[in-house]
């Protein structure tokens, strides 16, 4: 299928912008122009009932998070655990504030926006400890959010997919059973950039593979840090007894065929999983909601996912 019509013509904008590549930015002024992103390209701003940023502390770790609450609710609510994209160097909760907001409205679900360690600042394993700890502190203060500690989730989008994932092992292996279910977005797995789908969209489709290239080598210390599952969930010896699975991928992008071959492993692992890849889209759709209708649609599947899985009471 070729490119959606919406799709093609951010494309082409992109292209002819004369943008400057995020490693040639560095990461500090990377950051600084991912922030600047015009506000109509993200998901459409929603009210929510409540907003509370809380400075977490876990394993010695201080962690920011952001806690958005539905309604003011005399039961429990489940909570959705969100770790944001950004190939573990940009990306923040501004960044992802209004996807959280759709995801809490439409799912009515809590949702935790965790504010990890980002790289080349702090290498892998940073991030992966501060989104487990994150995933640890809800799991026991659930209570002091307005939620219930028997009805979580966890999901990611891109580099938050991978942690996504990532925490989802780790809690099986610590035989904890509170997640109730996972959602990867366009997950980053693979522990090199050298599937197919990274060739066919080295460049011209936002996502470049030089781009993610330095998003690796920014992350890790050393080589050998690609040989942990914690850094790519696809080469995870054991993805047998892990939650049910929502995988959304992009068909036209670099992180398309580890993201598929994630969502295969599991099958043949016996987890139930739920695969929808748009066919004219490309990586981060949903973060372009605001100009892309099938990032609103996606984002209304993840919503209909959470309600199915946490078996939420009717409105």
């Amino acid at each position: 299928m070729p490119l959606h019509p919406q799709a093609k013509e951010f494309l082409e904008t992109i292209n002819t912008s004369h943008r400057i590549p995020l490693q040639t930015l560095g990461a500090k002024k990377a950051r600084e122009a991912y922030a600047e992103r015009p506000n109509n390209l993200a998901p459409p701003w929603v009210t929510v009932f409540s907003i509370e940023n809380r400075l977490i502390q876990h394993n010695h770790l201080s962690i920011l998070i952001r806690v958005y609450t539905p309604k003011k609710s005399p039961s429990l609510l489940p909570v959705c655990i969100f770790y944001h994209g950004g190939g573990m160097v940009i990306g923040s909760l501004d960044g992802y504030d209004t996807l959280c907001r759709q995801m809490c409205v439409q799912s009515n679900c809590i949702i935790v926006s965790v504010d990890y360690r980002l790289a080349p600042e702090h290498k892998f394993p940073a991030a992966i400890d501060d989104a487990y700890s994150a995933f640890l502190w809800v799991k026991q203060n659930t209570e002091s959010i307005g939620g219930n500690s028997e009805k979580l989730a966890v999901s990611g989008d891109s580099a938050g997919g991978s942690l996504a994932a990532a925490v989802t092992l780790l809690a099986r292996d610590q035989n904890l059973t509170n997640i109730k279910c996972q959602v990867l977005v366009y997950p980053a797995t693979a522990p090199y950039a050298d599937s197919p789908s990274h060739f066919a969209f080295a460049k011209g489709y936002f996502l470049e593979r030089e781009t993610v290239l330095w998003f690796h080598e920014s992350y890790i210390r050393s080589d050998k840090d690609r040989e942990d599952f914690r850094y790519a969930p696809l080469i995870a010896n054991d993805l047998a007894h892990l939650p049910p699975a929502l995988i959304i991928l992009a068909a036209y992008d670099t992180l398309r065929d580890e993201g598929d071959a994630y969502a295969n492993r599991l099958i043949a692992s016996g987890v139930d999983v739920t695969l929808q890849e748009y066919e004219g889209m490309f990586h981060p759709f949903i973060s372009l909601a605001g100009i892309l209708d099938d990032g609103k649609k996606a984002i209304a599947l993840i919503a209909h996912y959470l309600h199915q899985h946490l078996h939420l009471p009717p409105d």
